[in-house]
């Protein structure tokens, strides 16, 4: 089966046009975008295949997809703005700027922590469904209250659902301004990057449906410790809540940015070009450099 692939490729990169048609004709993918800068210019942006798992939808050059943990590259992004303005210093105590979060011998949690995934917060003890998730203060409260499950900064651990709300809510507590709202004040318009952290309803009909994996594929179907587990199943997400108006319309900063390969390379040539893009400066070089700076190490 012969997938018509569109957009532009830069002859030098045929190579990455054929992989991509590859996945789609072999069924690896249904449907994808992807896209590729050198020196801020686009050299590829391509995309093809269906929108939907039933293939009644095309790709379209605007379609938009649930990115799950890229969206973490955009809540760090976001910091490392108001750090590189001076707004956040990222090796200071969370609770210098969110005060109830000292609680439970987290004092001297850094900022830093929060995003190298070493603060001990992997996952909520108290029990959630999925609707918590969509209540900003509820999640919030409680990771300010619990204590960590390890030593922060001794470690790393992934913090799958709760590294957004964290940087997040040290983010609103700084601007006044949700994480979304300043992402997209700040970052995406002025690019004019087609990505969102909070997507609105009008937009609906643009987004591509996630397909869930095969039965033993997803992360909770594996032998887990008790830690890992905890950051996985509560709650556990359902890709097919992905579909729905509230997981879309909420901020779930860490896992529910809908955007495409165009916009996700646009937002990131900040970072690959020393903070300057079409003549605006968005981030000091410094400031970029920031972002490779070791934090932790360990499995």
């Amino acid at each position: 089966m012969t997938i018509e692939i569109h957009g532009t490729c830069d002859p030098r990169f045929e190579g990455v046009r054929q992989a991509f048609a590859g996945n789609l004709e072999s069924g690896l993918d249904v449907g994808a975008s992807f896209a590729a800068t050198v020196n801020g210019e686009f050299v590829i942006d391509i995309w093809g295949g269906f929108a939907d798992p039933a293939r009644t939808r095309p790709w379209e050059a605007d379609t938009l997809v649930n990115v799950y943990s890229t969206t973490k590259t955009m809540t760090a992004l976001t910091a490392l703005l108001l750090a590189d303005r001076g707004e956040l210093d990222v090796h200071a105590p969370v609770a210098r700027y969110w005060p109830e979060f000292a609680a439970n011998g987290k004092a001297a949690v850094t900022v830093a922590q929060l995003m190298a995934h070493s603060a001990g917060l992997s996952g909520w003890k108290e029990p959630l469904s999925k609707a918590d998730l969509y209540d900003w203060d509820k999640v919030t409260t409680l990771l300010a209250a619990q204590a960590p499950f390890w030593e922060p900064g001794t470690a790393p651990g992934y913090h799958a659902l709760t590294q957004g709300y964290l940087v997040g809510e040290v983010v609103r507590r700084i601007t006044g301004r949700s994480l979304g709202t300043v992402f997209r004040t700040e970052i995406a318009e002025p690019l004019g990057a087609d990505f969102h952290i909070g997507l609105p309803a009008s937009e609906d009909h643009r987004v591509a449906e996630l397909i869930p994996p095969p039965r033993g594929g997803a992360i909770e179907d594996g032998d887990m410790s008790e830690l890992t587990a905890n950051m996985a199943t509560n709650p556990g997400i359902d890709v097919r809540e992905t579909r729905t108006r509230a997981w879309r319309a909420a901020e779930i900063p860490a896992a529910g940015g809908q955007g495409n390969a165009r916009a996700i390379a646009r937002v990131h040539s900040i970072l690959a070009n020393g903070g300057e893009v079409d003549g605006r400066r968005y981030l000091s070089e410094a400031g970029c450099r920031r972002a490779l700076e070791l934090q932790v190490e360990g499995h």
